[in-house]
């Protein structure tokens, strides 16, 4: 069994966020999505419209999604390479050459961004309003 896994915050779910994690999974057979708690995305200096648990109901009722685990900190990927005994490593194309160090453990793939959709772009035309 082929496992991949990636990471994100995945606020304000939409298409491109659906393009990125079906390409993921047809790259293996199981998909482990790492989602951003609040407490990290607020080192990050983000802020999530949606609270992690809701953030993390959504993506774990997306049928090719197998399993949903928090992500704490940047740190933690090598060790839930390890641990979930992923293959591959994917991530938006945004990040392109900021994981190729996780190259030691497995596989890293940089997946093309859905052109037109993000989730800030989503929340500014929400606010517009």
């Amino acid at each position: 069994m082929k496992r991949v896994i990636t990471y994100g915050t995945y606020d304000v779910l939409h298409f491109g966020h659906i393009n990125l994690l079906k390409r993921a999974k047809a790259l293996g057979d199981y998909l482990i999505v790492g989602i951003s708690t609040d407490e990290f995305n607020s080192v990050k200096g983000k802020k999530a419209y949606y609270m992690y648990e809701q953030r993390k109901s959504i993506i774990e009722n997306l049928r090719f999604v197998d399993l949903v685990i928090p992500e704490n900190s940047w740190a933690q990927k090598p060790n839930d390479i390890q641990k979930y005994q992923a293959d591959i490593f994917v991530m938006g194309n945004d990040w392109e050459g900021k994981f190729d160090e996780l190259e030691e453990l497995c596989e890293v793939i940089y997946l093309p961004r859905t052109e037109g959709v993000s989730s800030t772009q989503t929340k500014n035309y929400i606010n517009s309003f």
